[in-house]
């Protein structure tokens, strides 16, 4: 039977709210729990891995976070990163729950701004059994100078702008106001680097994600700059896997390089292309290492 014919749909308590989430039952008691970055939300995000992961005997939990997809919490499309952050908590204790996982072999994993939580999770949690974080978003203050350079100068002072009122808005109660999730340069969106535009070929190549909200709440622009999760690597105590595409404009390999070095028991893995390279030209690559690392720190005889 297809991964995507076993899974079934799922919600868990988070926060006043509950997730939505697929959870594909594993045969051998190994679960990793999959989100994806900014406003993907979990079809997009975790199709192709997960049914690869699930196919290997792997249980999977792939969710949304609060106020995206399917997920409770109002306004919506508003990334708030501690929020998110207990979603992957609440998460972890719902998975350990689940009557085919075993709560000494659970995995993490995410990408992008998730792969950047994985970081913070994976620090929290010194019972997981591994972490990975591909193509993670480590260092906004490394990354963001990048980001800014890659934006019209009229553009980046009309997101700036939408930013400010975005914020002062939502502490008066109004609705978001919200800016797409990528654009090419010139567009007042939250990321216009050259790769940010690849993602609707490499997560949604045959239109099938017709629910999925392409948006942001503009307030993110005034956030991700001083968003740092790459300096909790140094008390992750379970196996990190950092994942890095060299031509990645969008999160750029160097920092996740050099805040993974500070994890006591990582492994880098470079990956020729840009930042959506593990969902396109790199994505057997990309599924091998990741399968290869499970395997090893997820198997019933390293926990026996």
């Amino acid at each position: 039977m297809p991964a995507f014919d076993r899974r079934e749909e799922v919600r868990f308590a988070s926060g006043r709210t509950t997730c939505a989430a697929w959870h594909y039952p594993g045969s051998d008691g190994g679960c990793v729990i999959m989100a994806g970055g900014t406003s993907v939300t979990k079809e997009p995000a975790t199709d192709q891995f997960a049914a690869r992961f699930n196919d290997a005997g792997l249980a999977v939990l792939a969710f949304d976070h609060r106020r995206f997809g399917e997920s409770g919490g109002t306004p919506r499309q508003i990334v708030r990163l501690d929020e998110q952050v207990a979603d992957w908590h609440a998460a972890i204790e719902y998975a350990a729950g689940l009557p085919d996982v075993d709560p000494d072999r659970i995995a993490v994993w995410g990408f992008s701004l998730a792969g950047g939580h994985v970081f913070r999770v994976a620090a929290d949690h010194p019972r997981l059994a591994c972490a990975i974080a591909q193509t993670p978003l480590v260092d906004g203050p490394a990354v963001a100078p990048h980001a800014l350079r890659a934006m019209t100068p009229l553009a980046l002072l009309r997101l700036l702008g939408r930013g400010v009122a975005d914020t002062l808005g939502g502490l008066a109660g109004r609705p978001p106001l919200l800016v797409p999730t990528a654009g090419p340069r010139g567009a007042v969106a939250s990321l216009t680097t050259s790769d940010a535009m690849d993602g609707d070929r490499a997560l949604d190549p045959d239109g099938r994600h017709t629910n999925w909200e392409r948006t942001v709440a503009a307030r993110i622009a005034l956030q991700i700059g001083g968003y740092r999760p790459g300096r909790h690597a140094a008390r992750i105590r379970c196996p990190l896997l950092v994942v890095v595409c060299d031509q990645d404009e969008s999160a750029l390999p160097g920092p996740a390089v050099r805040w993974a070095r500070n994890a006591p028991r990582s492994e880098v893995v470079h990956l020729p292309g840009r930042h959506y390279a593990p969902f396109l030209e790199s994505h057997e690559q990309a599924v091998e290492a990741q399968l290869a690392f499970l395997h090893q720190h997820l198997d019933p005889r390293a926990h026996g």
